[in-house]
C-alpha cells in the first residue's frame, strides 16, 4: 500500500464507472483488515471515498488523504467534540457529506456501510445502490450504543444487498433481508507466505523459544484468563501478543515474565513476527462479543505455514476443526499447544498440504469480483451531482 499523502481536488479524477462512498467506524490507519483489503481492490473500478468518524476541530470541513490508488480517506470536522456516527452526530454530518460529494462531482455513487449508526447519512447520498457489509455483530461489543439494533433494522430495509463476514453472521441475518450473501474474509497468501522465508522482527528475536503468538486487536474478545493460565503453567513458553489494546484497561491484562506485549504493528510487518513463532494462537473468549466472529487471521496463519490452536469459535471450529486444534479450558489448550510443538515432519507436510488446498480456493480478488457482480446487478441510474465549490480541505499531519 502506498504511504498516506494529502490530496487536492485537482488530483481526484473520477473513473469511468463512478464512485463508491464508504461509511466506516474503523479508521483506515488502524488494523489493516477486511475494509482495507476490499476497498483497495474495488478502487480499480470505482473512486472510493472512505468516510471515517468525525475528528475534533473548531470549524467544520474535511481532511482528505489519498492512501492508496483511487482511495480517499475523508475525515469530517464537525466543530464539535462528539465521537462516532451515533445520534445526533450523524444527523449533523448530513449537510457536510452532501457538500463533499457536490464539491468533487461524485457520479453514480454506490454507498457501502460498515456500521448501522451511519444509516442517517444515506439521506446525503443519491445512491445507485446501498451495501451493508456486516463484518461484525457490533451490538454485542463492549460499550455498543443502544441505538445500534434499531439503526440496523433501518439499514436492512434500505440496503439493496447484504454481505456478511462469516457463516455465523450469515445465519443470523439471512432471514432479515432477501439478498444476504456470505463472504468470509479471504487472505493475501503471498504476503503472509513471506513468514516462511523472511527474517524475524528484531524486537522479538531475543525472546526465548518456543514462541506462541497472537496478533490482532486486544479487547474484550480475548480470553485473558486463559492466556494467563497458559503462561503460568508453561513458564518455558514465550507468549507474544501483537496489537493495540482497545476498550479495556491495559492494567487488566495478565503480566508475567513470559508474556510480551509488543503493541500495534503494521500489516507489512506481520510476516516478520509470524516468522519467529512456533504456534499461532486464537485465544478468544466465549462470550456474546465472539459469538459471530470469523477471524481473518485464521487463513493468514495458514498462509504463514504455522500450526494453530484456537478456542471453539464457531467459524473456526466448523470449517477448520480438522486442521486447527480446538480447546477451551487451560489444560486442553496447553495440551493442544504441546502436540503442535511436537509435530513431526510427516504431520507437518500433511498439514501444509491441507492448508494449500484451502488457500487455493480463496483470494481477495475472487471475493471482490463476486461482490461486484452482485452489486452491479442492482445498480439504479442516478442523475449526476452538479459540481460546486470545494469543501474545506486541510493538509493532513505528515503530508507533503
Amino acid at each position: 500500500m502506498s504511504a498516506p499523502r494529502t490530496t487536492t481536488q485537482d488530483e481526484v479524477v473520477p473513473p469511468e464507472r463512478g464512485d463508491l462512498v464508504v461509511f466506516s467506524h474503523l479508521r483506515w490507519d488502524f488494523v489493516f483488515q477486511r475494509p482495507q483489503h476490499l476497498m483497495s481492490r474495488l478502487a480499480e473500478y470505482w473512486r472510493v471515498w472512505f468516510v471515517e468518524e468525525p475528528v475534533p476541530s473548531d470549524a467544520p470541513g474535511w481532511i482528505i488523504d489519498a492512501v492508496a490508488p483511487n482511495v480517499l480517506v475523508c475525515r469530517p470536522r464537525t466543530g464539535r467534540s462528539e465521537p462516532g456516527f451515533a445520534s445526533p452526530q450523524a444527523e449533523r454530518l448530513i449537510p457536510l457529506v452532501r457538500s463533499l460529494l457536490e464539491a468533487h462531482g461524485v457520479q453514480r455513487p454506490v454507498v457501502w456501510l460498515y456500521t448501522p449508526l451511519a444509516t442517517p447519512l444515506l439521506a446525503a447520498v443519491p445512491a445507485s445502490a446501498v451495501v451493508y457489509d456486516c463484518m461484525d455483530e457490533l451490538s454485542a461489543f463492549l460499550n455498543a450504543p443502544p441505538e445500534l439494533l434499531a439503526r440496523e433494522t433501518e439499514l436492512l430495509d434500505a440496503a439493496d444487498v447484504v454481505f456478511t463476514g462469516g457463516p455465523s453472521l450469515y445465519r443470523a441475518k439471512r432471514s432479515r433481508h432477501p439478498a444476504v450473501h456470505c463472504f468470509p474474509s479471504s487472505v493475501e497468501v503471498e504476503h503472509f507466505a513471506r513468514a516462511r522465508v523472511c527474517a524475524e522482527a528484531e524486537d522479538q528475536a531475543a525472546l526465548p523459544r518456543p514462541r506462541l503468538g497472537f496478533y490482532g486487536v486486544i479487547d474484550e474478545r480475548l480470553d485473558t484468563a486463559l492466556i494467563d493460565t497458559v503462561a503460568r503453567r508453561r513458564p518455558d513458553w514465550q507468549l507474544v501478543m501483537v496489537g493495540p489494546v482497545v476498550k479495556i484497561d491495559p492494567a487488566s491484562l495478565p503480566r508475567r515474565p513470559n508474556i510480551a506485549y509488543v503493541g500495534m504493528r503494521s500489516y507489512e510487518a506481520l510476516p516478520s513476527y509470524l516468522a519467529g513463532w512456533d504456534v499461532c494462537l486464537l485465544p478468544f473468549a466465549r462470550n456474546e462479543a465472539t459469538r459471530f466472529i470469523s477471524p481473518t487471521k485464521t487463513l493468514e496463519y495458514m498462509a504463514a505455514g504455522k500450526p494453530i490452536v484456537s478456542t471453539s469459535i464457531r467459524d473456526v471450529a466448523q470449517p477448520y476443526g480438522d486442521l486447527v486444534a480446538i480447546a477451551d479450558d487451560a489444560p486442553a489448550f496447553v495440551a493442544a499447544c504441546e502436540r503442535a510443538l511436537a509435530e513431526d515432519h510427516q504431520q507437518r507436510q500433511r498439514r501444509l498440504a491441507a492448508y494449500a488446498d484451502i488457500l487455493g480456493r480463496t483470494s481477495w480478488e475472487e471475493t471482490v469480483a463476486a461482490m461486484r457482480a452482485l452489486l452491479e446487478a442492482r445498480l439504479r441510474p442516478v442523475a449526476p451531482i452538479p459540481a460546486a465549490d470545494a469543501a474545506p480541505v486541510e493538509q493532513a499531519a505528515g503530508g507533503p
